[in-house]
Parts: C-alpha cells; structure tokens; sequence
C-alpha cells in the first residue's frame, strides 16, 4: 500500500510539473518569441542567439540549461537537481513542439508591449507552480535558486538580478525600444514572481484579546485545528490584566475565525499580520 502511495505521489508530482513546464513554453513560444524581448530567461538569451547560432530555439535551449544543470544539481541539492533535470527536458521538447505544430507563429496581440506583458504574466504562474514544490524551469532560475540559497535574496529579485544581463544582450541584435522593453519586462517579472509565490505561502499572525479566552482557544483548537500561544498582556491604560490568544492560520482558516469572533464577541480587540514564512527550531 505504501509502494502504491508512493508511485501515485510520484505521478501526481510529474504531472503537475509537466504543466508547469507546458505554461512556460506556451509563454515563450507565443509571448517572448513574437516580441524578439530578452525577459528574465535562458529562453531569452536563446532568442539573441539565434540571430548568430543556426540552430532553432529548442536547441540552444537545451545546450543552455546542460551547461547550468550540473551547477544546480552540486548547489541546490538532489531533489532540486532531479526535478530541474526533468523540467530542463520538456521544456525544449514543449518548445519543439509548438515550432512543428505552430512553425512561424506571428504575434497573437499586433503589439510588443503587450507580448511582453501577456508573457510576464503567464510565464509567472508556470514559475511559481515549480519554485514552489522546490523545482525550476532550468536556465537562469537556477542561478536565480543559487542566490535565494545562499545569498538570502528573494526569488523575484534574484530572477530580476541575473536576467538583467540577459536583458541587456538586446542590444546585440536589437534597437533600442527592445532593449528598454527586455529590461523593465525583467524588473517586472520579478515583481510578478514575487508577488505569485508570497500570495501562494501567505499566512496571517492573528492576535486577539477577548472576553471569551476559552470558547475562542476551543474553536481555534477543535475547529480549526490549528495551535495557538496564549501571552498575560496589562493594559496600560487601567493596568488590568488579560490573557492575549496568538494563532497562524491560512485565508480559509483566517475566514473561519474572523466569522466566529464576529458573532461570538464583537468587541474582541484583534490584530493581524502578514507572514510569509515559518520556522520551528527544535529543542536539542
């Protein structure tokens, strides 16, 4: 039963990974590709080269992301190298396909700029989905992976920083309005990325000072199943003492309470904060 369970996660993960990839290389192909942009990606170097490689995009893709796996699979450990290993391959084979099905695709939008902001967009959510089960579409968000690993950068900032040289390849083969539009389109999908992978992990720090402690610990334990620590706060006003309930919880469970204090006591004084990640250190 274990094996069975274990076989089905293991499909479950390639799948998701699959359409992760398959958004990537749907953005490239019908966004990055029409608008000749050099955005944030090995894709985007690609597309300068061609104009002195030849060789279709696919290709040098895939030498590109050979040359970068191997640092990843030593930097970012096993399961990050294996994951990247996969996605690394179909992407250039999504890539090929869409150049046998769609050869010469024109652009959908008629519009540079709005190539360029239909990709950042798309390409976003196909990021996000494989950033956040600890994997990547190869390339630069490798190096970018490198940097949020051991330089603390966020993925966003770390995807804007290295494509910016990227970016700046542009002006090899294009004018300037490329250019420009490579290199906001960069700093953009970093904003985006970050945007998408916070939104995806975002919990709130809900802290509540109400009449009915015991009632309000009850359905944080029982019915949201979740922890909560409760802290003796003095107010400093009567310097009365009271007990001060602190929990995490994620949008739906957050919905839950914020519904329950509502009705069960109005005049609860609450505070809320944004968390975006959690550690617990276990006593040794």
């Amino acid at each position: 039963m274990k094996t069975k369970t274990n076989y089905l996660n293991v499909l479950k993960e390639t799948f998701i990974l699959t359409v992760a990839v398959a958004i990537i290389a749907a953005a490239v192909y019908f966004f990055l590709v029409p608008s000749h942009t050099s955005v944030s990606s090995i894709s985007g170097l690609g597309i300068v080269l061609t104009n002195f490689i030849p060789l279709p995009l696919s290709a040098i893709s895939m030498i590109l992301n050979i040359a970068l796996l191997i640092i990843g699979f030593f930097t970012c450990g096993r399961e990050f190298g294996v994951k990247t290993v996969y996605t690394s391959i179909m992407l250039p084979f999504f890539l090929w396909l869409f150049e046998m099905i769609l050869p010469d695709f024109g652009s959908m939008t008629n519009s540079q700029e709005l190539d360029v902001l239909c990709y950042i967009l798309v390409v976003s959510v196909g990021l996000s989905i494989l950033f956040n089960r600890n994997a990547s579409s190869g390339g630069l968000d490798i190096v970018a992976k490198i940097l949020n690993k051991y330089a603390h950068i966020d993925l966003g900032k770390a995807m804007s920083l290295s494509g910016m040289c990227v970016a700046l390849s542009a002006a090899l083969v294009y004018d300037k309005k490329t250019v420009v539009l490579s290199i906001l389109g960069t700093y953009f999908n970093g904003m985006v990325l970050d945007h998408f992978i916070f939104d995806h992990n975002i919990k709130r720090r809900v802290c509540i000072i109400t009449k009915k402690e015991e009632e309000l610990r009850n359905f944080i334990i029982h019915d949201l199943h979740s922890g909560a620590t409760i802290y003796e706060s003095i107010g400093a006003y009567n310097m009365q003492k009271r007990n001060e309930i602190i929990t995490i919880v994620d949008k739906s469970e957050y919905q839950k309470l914020m519904n329950y204090i509502t009705k069960e006591d109005p005049l609860a004084f609450v505070t809320v904060y944004n968390v975006s990640s959690m550690r617990y250190q276990p006593k040794l």
